[in-house]
């Protein structure tokens, strides 16, 4: 995902994905199953950023929510995907809010990270990490360039729709991402790098 690039995650589902939710829209649960598979794993990928080891129940109030409100969802499959992280988002910080914690990381799935498409130096840098050290080092970043990262690298979102889930300006999202990547890239160059350390995603720049 460079500057201007667009996320990789999802995007060879989404034309499926937008078919499968018109036809769960109109009562066909096994539709419904198909874009539960496409969309669970980066949605749960973001809320295990999040939450961590609550990740699990966490989401399965937010696909409740989400099979309740289905019918007013109006978009394509991008749409829907960011629909459901706004959700899932919401949901997350209500969790949080009764723990009276902060945001913390945990592992995400192994398939979380494995992104196809052309890639870019930061990306590679991501991509070459187990995925319990990459949550470390993203945990490790200011929060807005950890949900940005999150949002764009895991979930698949492009700028505007994450820019809509976190409630800013696309532009500040690609920044926020490219300059979370950028810090990413900078860790794994640097010597001495360890798996070591209980993350947390950290306070806004």
């Amino acid at each position: 995902m460079g500057q201007g690039g667009e996320p990789r995650r999802g995007q060879a589902y989404d034309g499926e994905l937008g078919t499968a939710v018109a036809r769960a829209q109109r009562g066909d649960e096994a539709a419904f199953a198909v874009a539960y598979r496409i969309v669970q794993p980066g949605l749960l990928g973001y809320l295990r950023g999040l939450v961590g080891d609550d990740a699990e129940d966490v989401a399965s109030d937010a696909w409740l929510e989400i099979a309740r409100d289905l019918g007013r969802f109006k978009g394509d499959g991008a749409g829907f995907r960011g629909w459901t992280a706004t959700i899932a988002r919401h949901r997350a910080y209500d969790h949080l809010r009764r723990l009276r914690v902060r945001p913390r990381s945990a592992a995400l799935d192994s398939d979380a990270l494995q992104l196809p498409g052309r890639h870019d130096t930061h990306e590679q840098a991501l991509e070459s990490l187990t995925t319990e050290h990459a949550l470390h080092l993203i945990s490790r970043l200011p929060r807005d360039q950890a949900e940005a990262v999150l949002l764009r690298v895991v979930v698949g979102l492009d700028a505007p729709a994450a820019a809509r889930v976190l409630g800013k300006r696309p532009g500040a999202v690609r920044t926020a991402a490219h300059r979370g990547l950028k810090r990413l890239a900078r860790e794994l160059a640097a010597p001495g790098v360890t798996e070591d350390g209980n993350g947390t995603l950290g306070e806004s720049e």
